[in-house]
């Protein structure tokens, strides 16, 4: 089973890729995924997105720069089924441990969902600046997208930071040494390093292949392209 932890939905015109309803159905099927994560700043979009692919699950994208940023993640985990937020403190302009972030992570903490924030570029999504977040709520599971992205210092930072936060989960896309993919899983856990693409941005097949060439055994492999996430996300199986 592979679980895509980490998939964007919708056009982005800056970046020369987009992704719709029938093109996620297409690329999950060429690339063997069965279920994954969605998000776009759009969530009512995700939310038609969603539903019309059973196999796909959204993610709130908050923004606590925006009125009524609470009420709208309300809104999806509890109408819309949503299974996490996201947080882009780089597009959206804050800091990860900002108060005005707190009410999200609250709200996490009490729907029991994960939240998923971007990593890996100054000023504000460096390892360290999320570690203050996820050390303000050890409640809540915090999962850091690319886990440190295409910096070796933030890289062995993200690492660091998941072996001393129990909280702190690792997701691989974007991050291009398979060699650390390895080291994570052997530094912090087998359960908490998660297999992600950053589709449309990075191709599914790509990413996956890191974790095949990481010189994890293939157990360890099923872990992180898929059970984990099954259960960090969905609550389904349990850690042996």
């Amino acid at each position: 089973m592979i679980f895509d932890a980490h998939m964007h939905v919708g056009d982005f015109p800056g970046f020369g890729v987009s992704l719709d309803q029938a093109g996620l159905t297409a690329l999950m099927a060429e690339c063997g995924l069965d279920r994954a994560v969605v998000f776009h700043p759009d969530n009512a979009y995700v939310a038609e997105v969603v539903a019309a692919v059973p196999e796909a699950y959204g993610l709130v994208w908050s923004n606590p720069r925006m009125p009524g940023y609470v009420e709208e993640a309300e809104r999806c985990l509890d109408e819309h089924g949503f299974r996490g937020i996201k947080l882009h403190p780089l597009l959206d302009g804050y800091h990860p441990n900002d108060p005005a972030v707190h009410p999200l992570m609250r709200l996490a903490e009490e729907r029991r969902v994960p939240v998923l924030v971007h990593t890996g570029h100054p000023i504000f999504t460096l390892p360290w600046s999320v570690e203050e977040l996820a050390a303000q709520f050890p409640g809540v599971d915090v999962i850091f997208g690319h886990m440190g992205h295409g910096n070796i210092v933030y890289i062995n930072a993200s690492i660091d930071i998941a072996v001393r936060r129990p909280n702190v989960y690792l997701e691989t896309s974007g991050m291009p040494m398979h060699t650390k993919i390895r080291e994570a899983v052997e530094r912090v856990g087998p359960d908490r390093v998660l297999y992600g693409s950053d589709a449309p941005f990075h191709h599914p097949k790509v990413e996956m292949l890191k974790v095949e060439l990481s010189g994890l055994t293939s157990d360890l492999q099923e872990r992180v392209l898929g059970s984990n996430a099954q259960r960090l996300y969905l609550q389904e199986g349990s850690r042996e």
